[in-house]
């Protein structure tokens, strides 16, 4: 379950903003929300959305969680010693831009929450920190200045070989994770099940190299069964690849090898199968099966979207959506919203951060307020990302039309479309 996230100095985000999940003590419907151990006094909200502007700032926010991520995960194992770190500071600002970045979270694991944070420049990770909150206490389990690693005394297992593997541009906690750490493996294994969809456009490769190994969820399929696509099942088709395909993979892995390393260019040509999957449609007198390529963009996308939605509500984890109008009906993205705000289909805790346009989700019934976020520019170019519970409403108030009128701004402004037209070329 995560609680909250913040960044600053990356991308738009010039100075720290935070995102929190935990709900406000303001008035809404409460029949979706989730215990947080340790603190019965606070709950933690199924699902955000978050509005903004072209450029404003939406998609930035949720890559600085994933770059975090990737960070925890794969900064050890896959960065090489001299590479530096990638982040991306931001750019309009040459003061702010030589500053370090910075990513913190909150969130429970195993009934216990967590705080962990780091800073970084170019060259290396500058701090990081680890807390735990055990019956509601803080306790440090390990603090980072540059090479030097401090413990707290619930900190198990390995501590100071560790410290010797570690390098400048990995975090302590891939370090100790790649070195099977028990009790921070705990910690990196919630960031590995996060989920992240940004696939705007699907093609139907996609799609067969996705569920190469295994059948597609039934449920994914009932789903587009409902929404009207006519869709009634599938089919998959073992097919041999060509020798033009295997040359290409054999080369391309070749250029990662050369850059990546070998642990993540297997040989292309184990097997000698793809899989072709058609989906199958009600026609008047019988079904008929249809290549992916005559599937429309948004059945293709909602048919992985859906797909690692149903695991995310399985296992319980967070998924987050870039864009989760594109392509979709409002009507199959309130139902999606549904699936985490209504107990029945979420018991687990699931959780879903997504960026959207769509103001007619607004009104959809399954958003308290705090569940809404806004994120816009100022004059410098950098974001700022803020809740509606920010906002003193009315409860007759329409969150969506107060929205269009420009009431709680992250709105885009064209400007006066008659200069617009008349500074036309003749």
């Amino acid at each position: 379950m995560l609680l909250r996230f913040e960044t600053g100095n990356f991308l738009s985000f010039a100075g720290v903003q935070e995102l929190s999940l935990v709900a406000s003590k303001l008035k809404g419907r409460e029949d979706g929300l989730m215990p947080i151990p340790g603190t019965p006094e606070f709950q933690a909200v199924p699902a955000t959305l978050i509005y903004g502007a072209n450029a404003s700032g939406k998609t930035n926010f949720v890559r600085a969680f994933t770059f975090m991520r990737s960070a925890i995960l794969h900064s050890h194992s896959q960065g090489s010693p001299d590479g530096g770190v990638p982040r991306k500071p931001f750019a309009l600002d040459e003061e702010i831009r030589m500053t370090p970045s910075h990513c913190e979270a909150e969130f429970v694991v195993d009934g216990t929450r967590f705080i962990f944070g780091f800073t970084c420049d170019d060259e290396s990770f500058l701090t990081e920190w680890l807390y735990a909150f055990p019956e509601g206490k803080r306790r440090k389990l390990y603090e980072r200045e540059g090479k030097m690693v401090t413990f707290g005394q619930s900190m198990a297992g390995a501590k100071k070989t560790l410290v010797e593997f570690m390098r400048n541009n990995s975090l302590f906690i891939s370090t100790a994770t790649q070195n099977d750490h028990e009790e921070l493996s705990r910690i990196a294994t919630f960031f590995r099940n996060c989920t992240y969809s940004s696939n705007l456009e699907v093609s139907a490769a996609n799609i067969s190299n996705t569920f190469k190994k295994g059948q597609i969820d039934a449920r994914a399929i009932s789903f587009l069964q409902d929404t009207g696509t006519g869709i009634v099942g599938l089919e998959q088709h073992e097919k041999e690849i060509t020798d033009e395909v295997k040359n290409f993979n054999t080369e391309f892995r070749s250029v990662l090898r050369k850059y990546l390393g070998d642990e993540i260019a297997p040989d292309p040509n184990t097997n000698e199968k793809d899989v072709e999957i058609q989906l199958i449609h009600q026609g008047t007198k019988k079904e008929y099966s249809l290549p992916l390529q005559q599937e429309s963009s948004g059945t293709r996308r909602l048919l992985i979207l859906i797909s690692k939605i149903l695991r995310a509500l399985d296992k319980g984890t967070l998924i987050i959506v870039d864009e989760l109008d594109a392509s979709l009906h409002t009507l199959v993205a309130e139902q999606i919203i549904e699936l985490f705000t209504n107990k029945e289909y979420n018991p687990r805790g699931a959780q879903l951060i997504a960026t959207t346009h769509d103001t007619n989700l607004l009104a959809c019934g399954h958003l308290r307020r705090d569940q809404i976020w806004f994120c816009e520019k100022d004059g410098t170019g950098s974001s700022h990302i803020f809740s509606l519970a920010d906002f003193k409403l009315r409860p007759t108030d329409k969150f969506g039309k107060g929205y269009l009128e420009g009431r709680f701004g992250a709105i885009p402004f064209a400007g006066d479309l008659n200069a617009l037209v008349g500074g036309k070329a003749s």
